[in-house]
């Protein structure tokens, strides 16, 4: 009778657990479907406000969690939808191999992902990313930071052009993979340097080690205050530096002194983070202040969560404490999906809170590729959390 009852229960878990499983991928399935159905030709260029072409960060974003959702329910359509667009791009970052912009960079993590899956000579196909990593690390940033204008840094330093937060995001774990695809150190000394340039230097140091998150840019390092008084952490800005140190440290092995250096910010960020959720799951735009936007956010979510699940199941943080944020986080994503896989609560894009606003459940972001990327991000990381 014993064993029946051990059973029994341990059906029951398996099939909750299952259940759980096909929520969290019936729910990424349909987000991604609206998307690929509205944006069925992955050549054309965005067109708000002015036309750009499909190979922007935006978008780039968008196919990190396309090859997310593909790691958990592999689909030859996802393939070659982004190898019809890596193709049609040749390959090469925006605006060239000689741009020093890191939000040009981003559409090269995805190539490199599918040159792993194209087969064949990884290092030609990917000669334009590596040749601006190239050009890069030998340029230093000479121009003056006029959007960060407290910043007491030297202005023309090889390292100094990540003056953003995001900028690690969309640059970063590149560095992390051409150095696995080349077999080169270089990159990885140089990405350290970058990241360690942004986090002590700019603007005195973006990165608040005692309260475990960061200053968007220089123009947010105290005395900036919001109207409360309270810091300004801005939700989706953490939620770049976050996934990206998760992205980098897929990369490197456990026993690198980069993966120790990155796995001590990523255990800061997490307490600080968990600190900033809410009881309905969600984090807000503004992470320590509600005075003025006190309403749902759903990519700084959805990137936190991709976070939290990952840093679960490498065993660097206690499920017994962090599991039960995964399950609201989840819980709180899956309630901004519409009947038909639109996102809602999306910021748009910006660099503060205040950006995008009002964010709601129906306002529609000026972009949308990002935050179905954060999504898929986010829930596939759930997914394998609950296997």
């Amino acid at each position: 009778m014993k064993k029946s009852i051990i059973a029994l229960v341990a059906l029951v878990g398996l099939t909750t657990t299952a259940t759980a499983q096909n929520n969290v991928l019936e729910s990424a399935q349909k987000t991604n479907n609206y998307f690929m159905m509205k944006y069925s030709d992955p050549t054309l260029p965005t067109n708000v406000k002015k036309v750009r072409p499909s190979s922007l960060w935006t978008r780039a974003v968008y196919y990190e969690g396309l090859m997310a959702l593909n790691a958990i329910d592999p689909k030859q359509r996802y393939i070659d939808y982004a190898m019809t667009w890596a193709d049609f791009h040749k390959w090469t970052p925006r605006n060239g191999v000689n741009t020093l912009d890191a939000d040009d960079q981003c559409c090269g993590q995805t190539y490199v992902e599918l040159a792993a899956l194209k087969g064949g000579d990884q290092k030609a196909l990917l000669a334009n990313v590596i040749a601006n990593l190239d050009h890069q690390m030998v340029t230093p940033n000479s121009k003056k930071q006029t959007s960060t204008p407290k910043a007491k840094t030297n202005v023309n330093s090889l390292y100094g052009w990540w003056t953003w937060i995001d900028a690690i995001q969309m640059a970063m774990p590149l560095y992390m993979q051409i150095a696995n695809v080349t077999g080169e150190q270089k990159y990885r000394d140089h990405a350290m340097q970058m990241y360690r340039w942004t986090r002590n230097e700019c603007g005195g140091g973006l990165f608040n080690t005692k309260e475990g998150l960061w200053w968007r840019d220089a123009d947010y390092v105290p005395p900036y205050k919001e109207k409360d008084g309270k810091d300004c952490y801005w939700s989706r800005g953490n939620g770049w530096v976050y996934a990206a140190i998760v992205r980098c440290m897929n990369q490197l092995s456990p026993k690198s002194k980069e993966y120790k250096e990155l796995k001590k910010d990523f255990l800061l960020m997490s307490k600080g983070l968990l600190s900033c959720q809410h009881e309905d799951g969600f984090w807000h735009a503004s992470l320590v202040s509600d005075a003025d936007y006190p309403t749902p956010e759903m990519t700084g979510t959805a990137l936190f969560l991709y976070g939290i699940a990952w840093g679960i199941q490498q065993g660097l943080l206690k499920a017994k404490t962090y599991r039960p944020a995964c399950d609201k986080a989840w819980q709180a994503l899956a309630s901004c999906v519409h009947n038909d896989g639109f996102l809602g609560w999306n910021q748009g894009t910006g660099k503060e809170p205040s950006a995008g606003q009002p964010v709601t459940f129906d306002s529609v972001p000026d972009f949308e590729d990002y935050g179905t990327g954060c999504f898929l991000l986010g829930a596939s990381e759930y997914y394998k959390l609950t296997r």
